[in-house]
């Protein structure tokens, strides 16, 4: 399985990508110190989709609440285990149906550079999860200390393709004692969360803020995020940075009480948008780009 490493022309932060393990981001360091969650490693991640590093979540980030959806006039029965649907505890379909997905096509690469995408249209089960010819192209691009994934979706067809995907970085501070980590987040909008992590409708206003991470643990969501909106991770010398560029309006803060992780979740629209509306849709031969960053 081919590797992809893509290094800083001008620093020692070096970035892997593994296109045929649904072109996942395995690593970002710095002067060696690796910056990303490993979790249980890739081969998990292959075998049973456990995510680590930086998974994109496609075509809906986080999970659904029923196995069927109606999206742009179309109506969709899902089923657990078949054309790369995977489940929650609870039996939710959860992330996409591209978790380790093999059929990325690398289109560009460079000393620092990666480009590669899919063809939603060219494979049946996709199609069968998601009825929506397309091509999904990534580019992911190292330079002065910040990689940059930017995310193209372009309507093949007739039809509308729905927005609601994302990606989920899992941030880490070798060296660093979780409890001494500070995340500091933008002026944002709560979203309030049943027990199965489904937005009940509520909400509340989100403050700026800074805080020391001691012993919480988040699993938040959140939506009404400003474009430039910058989240960040921050201990003994080390600081690391999302910026939401472009196109993520919502975001999920997740932060389990077990692990040295945090993980500021760039998303296209919210948990269950597919089935309860309020997402964005690259209108056809109209394709929609979807940008962040992470700066080290």
């Amino acid at each position: 399985m081919h590797v992809v490493t893509l290094r800083d022309p001008s620093s020692s932060v070096v970035a892997q990508f593994v296109p045929e393990a649904g072109m996942i981001g395995t690593s970002l360091s710095d002067d060696g110190v690796e910056l990303l969650g490993q979790r249980r490693g890739l081969d998990a991640y292959l075998e049973a989709g456990k995510t680590m590093g930086i998974p994109i979540l496609y075509p809906w980030a986080n999970r659904l609440g029923a196995n069927s959806y109606r999206a742009e006039h179309q109506t969709v029965t899902l089923t657990p285990g078949e054309n790369g649907v995977r489940t929650d505890p609870n039996g939710l379909p959860i992330h996409g149906v591209l978790a380790a997905y093999p059929g990325w096509k690398v289109t560009a690469e460079s000393a620092n550079e990666l480009s590669a995408e899919v063809d939603f249209g060219a494979d049946p089960r996709l199609l069968a999860a998601f009825p929506f010819p397309h091509i999904l192209r990534v580019t992911t691009r190292l330079a002065d200390r910040t990689l940059t994934v930017c995310t193209t979706v372009t309507p093949t067809g007739e039809r509308a393709v729905p927005l609601c995907f994302g990606f989920h970085p899992y941030l880490q501070l070798p060296g660093v004692a979780r409890s001494d980590w500070v995340i500091e987040t933008p002026p944002l909008r709560h979203l309030s969360l049943d027990d199965q992590g489904l937005p009940t409708g509520a909400t509340t206003h989100h403050r700026a803020g800074r805080e020391s991470l001691r012993d919480k643990s988040f699993d938040d969501a959140f939506d009404q995020v400003p474009e430039g909106a910058v989240f960040a991770l921050s201990g003994g010398e080390r600081r690391l940075e999302v910026h939401f560029e472009r196109g993520f309006s919502a975001a999920q803060i997740f932060a389990p009480p077990a692990e040295d992780v945090v993980c500021f979740e760039p998303m296209a629209a919210p948990t269950d948008a597919l089935r309860r509306g309020g997402f964005r849709s690259a209108a056809p031969g109209q394709p929609e780009i979807a940008q962040f960053s992470i700066h080290v």
